[in-house]
């Protein structure tokens, strides 16, 4: 920085903006457990190997203890916040999203976020949606018929009338693919490997589920969300190579 007479000092670290989110403590004194506790509620996928991926990717920097362990603070947990909801809502790649989280440290403001249908009637108790063929196209501003055509072709599941939890996102991305001509029936194959992979996923964890102890059900739960996260890491990794070979 070059003053008035023309001399330069250092910038003053005072000057410099507070990262996003501001007014937010940075005391890390949170566990892993206890971060996926707080998000499950808006993102229940979310699991101790995505953490540890977006870490990874310089999306967040817990604190390390002495002993090696994480610790996390409420300003990791809203940015964390931020990129699920991006990755949720926008469909943004990481990379962009990092982008976003750079130029909000540097004092610019958060971009608006994707809009999201309000809950309502229909809701089960302990706030999940109950997604019905209804719900699901006016969450996603479709129709009744598409996403009737998606349960008929075996992309989407439907089991006494409710969707799966995952339906609105899959119709939003079904639509997209849709625009490059690929349709519902190119899509039932993938999701036959998807349950395929939920079979073996399924077969390690038996042991640990039939315990019957909380214990072993929350054990079952760790290895089933790293498990499912890797196996879809390792699927996204071989297709990306495979267009990258196309090119």
């Amino acid at each position: 920085m070059t003053t008035a007479s023309g001399a330069w000092h250092a910038p003053d670290p005072d000057d410099a903006p507070e990262p996003w989110p501001p007014g937010i403590s940075r005391h890390a004194s949170m566990r892993i457990s206890e971060v996926l506790a707080q998000l499950r509620g808006d993102f229940p996928a979310v699991s101790h190997s995505k953490l540890r991926f977006l870490e990874e990717q310089g999306l967040i920097t817990p604190v390390r203890t002495p002993a090696g362990y994480r610790q996390y603070s409420p300003a990791d947990v809203e940015r964390l916040r931020f990129v699920l909801a991006e990755q949720r809502d926008s469909y943004l790649p990481l990379k962009v999203i990092k982008e976003h989280l750079a130029a909000m440290d540097a004092g610019e403001p958060a971009p608006a976020p994707a809009p999201r249908v309000a809950a309502q009637a229909g809701s089960a108790a302990g706030g999940r949606r109950r997604w019905t063929v209804p719900l699901v196209a006016e969450a996603t501003d479709t129709t009744d018929e598409f996403v009737q055509h998606l349960v008929d072709s075996g992309v989407l599941r439907e089991t006494s009338g409710v969707l799966d939890p995952s339906a609105p996102d899959v119709v939003r991305l079904t639509v997209r693919l849709a625009a490059h001509g690929i349709e519902p029936r190119h899509l039932r194959p993938l999701r036959s490997s998807a349950e395929r992979h939920v079979g073996l996923v399924d077969q390690v964890v038996a042991p640990y589920r039939s315990q019957q102890t909380e214990q072993g059900r929350a054990q079952a739960q760790e290895i089933a969300d790293e498990l499912g996260d890797l196996l879809a890491r390792l699927h996204t990794t071989w297709v990306r190579q495979g267009t990258t070979d196309l090119t």
